[in-house]
C-alpha cells in the first residue's frame, strides 16, 4: 500500500498494511529545510519545497499546504504584523463592529491575499506526490474565523449580547471557508483539514456548539464532498470529549483527538470513526526520543485491534521540535 491507499482504507476501517502515521508539520518544515519562516508563509513554492523535503526526511503519510491561521482573515480585510521566524499576528480587525460585516465580501482565493501562493503550493504537491501521498489543504472553521475577523473578545461578546449578528458573522465565515475549501480541492488537495481551535470546550460551552457551531460545520462538510474532497477532517484540540459524539452527524470521517481526551474515551464516542491523535504536541519539543517511541507504542498496542487509527500529534508539531522525536513516532509503526 502506498500513503494514500493506506488512509483511505484507515478512513473506510478497512485492513491495512500497518498503521498510517501523520506529523502535522507546518512551520516546522521550513526550519528543517533551513528556510526563513517568512518565505514558507508568503511563497507556495517554498512551502511546497519545504514539505517534500519533511516528506522524504521523515517518510511519513501525508503533506500540508497550511501557512498559519490568519490566512482567510487578512484575505477578508484585515491587516497583519509579519515575522522572520515566527507566525503573523493580526495588527487590526477586518471588522470593528458587526455593523461593518455588509461592507466585507468573501474572499476570492484566486486573488485575495496568500490564498493564491497556497493554491500554488497545492498544485506542486499535487504534482510531484498526489498519487501516492495524502495532500491536505486547510481552512478555518466557521467559530475560528469569526473570532479572526472580529477578534476572539469581541466575537463572544458579540455572541452573547448580539446572537443573530453573531449568526451572520458565522454564515460569512462559513462561505469563505466554502469558497477556499473548493478551490484548494480543485487545485490538488485531497481534502481541506478544518481546523476550529475557538470551537473546543476550552472556548464555548456544547450547548453553544450544538446549536450555533455544528449546523454550520455540517454545511462545510457537504460542501467540501460535493467538491471532490474524499472525506472530511475536523481537528479540535483540548479537551473535547464531551462534542465528540456530534461529530459523526457533522460529516466527519477523521476526528483529531488530543492529549486531554483519554484514547478510550475516543473509541467509545467514536466507534465507527477514523481517529487521529494523540501525542502532545509540546513533548516533541521537551521530550526525548525514547519517550515519544514509547507512548507511540502505547497508543499503537491500544488500536491494535481496532480499525480506522492514524497514529498522530493532537495538534501541530511546533516549528522548533526536535527532529529525532518526530522521527521516533515515524519509526514506531514500522
Amino acid at each position: 500500500m502506498n500513503s494514500l491507499e493506506r488512509i483511505t482504507a484507515s478512513v473506510k476501517l478497512a485492513p491495512v498494511d500497518r498503521v498510517p502515521v501523520i506529523a502535522q508539520v507546518f512551520g516546522h518544515a521550513a526550519r528543517l529545510a533551513g528556510a526563513p519562516l517568512l518565505s514558507y508563509l508568503t511563497r507556495g513554492e517554498d512551502l511546497a519545497q519545504a514539505q517534500l523535503n519533511a516528506w522524504q526526511h521523515y517518510d511519513y503519510d501525508a503533506v500540508f499546504a497550511l501557512m498559519d491561521v490568519c490566512v482567510e482573515t487578512e484575505a477578508a480585510g484585515s491587516v497583519l504584523t509579519f515575522y522572520d521566524e515566527q507566525y503573523p499576528d493580526v495588527a487590526s480587525y477586518a471588522l470593528s463592529a458587526i455593523d461593518d460585516l455588509p461592507k466585507l465580501s468573501v474572499p476570492d482565493p484566486r486573488r485575495a491575499g496568500r490564498m493564491p501562493e497556497l493554491l500554488r503550493a497545492l498544485k506542486i504537491l499535487h504534482r510531484q506526490v498526489g498519487q501516492q501521498v495524502l495532500v491536505v489543504g486547510c481552512v478555518l472553521g466557521p467559530m475560528t474565523l469569526a473570532t479572526q475577523l472580529l477578534g476572539i473578545e469581541a466575537a463572544l461578546y458579540l455572541a452573547a449580547d448580539a446572537w443573530e449578528g453573531f449568526e451572520r458573522l458565522l454564515d460569512f465565515a462559513t462561505e469563505t471557508a466554502i469558497r477556499f475549501g473548493a478551490a484548494q480541492v480543485e487545485a490538488g488537495a485531497h481534502l481541506p483539514m478544518v481546523f476550529e481551535p475557538s470551537a473546543s470546550p476550552a472556548v464555548i460551552p456544547a450547548q453553544f456548539f450544538r446549536e450555533l457551531v455544528a449546523p454550520r460545520l455540517t454545511r462545510l462538510f457537504t460542501a467540501l464532498r460535493q467538491a471532490g474532497a474524499i472525506c472530511n477532517w475536523l481537528h479540535i484540540a483540548g479537551p473535547v470529549a464531551g462534542i465528540l459524539p456530534f461529530y459523526p452527524q457533522l460529516g466527519v470521517n477523521i476526528a483529531n483527538f488530543d492529549y486531554e481526551v483519554d484514547p478510550r474515551e475516543a473509541q467509545k464516542a467514536l466507534p465507527h470513526t477514523c481517529l487521529n491523535g494523540n501525542l502532545k504536541s509540546l513533548s516533541f519539543v521537551n521530550g526525548a526520543p525514547e519517550e515519544i517511541g514509547e507512548w507511540s507504542r502505547e497508543l499503537l498496542a491500544l488500536f491494535g485491534k481496532r480499525p480506522g487509527f492514524i497514529l498522530s500529534s493532537g495538534c501541530e508539531i511546533p516549528p522548533e521540535a526536535k527532529p529525532e522525536n518526530i522521527a521516533a513516532m515515524v519509526a514506531a509503526v514500522r
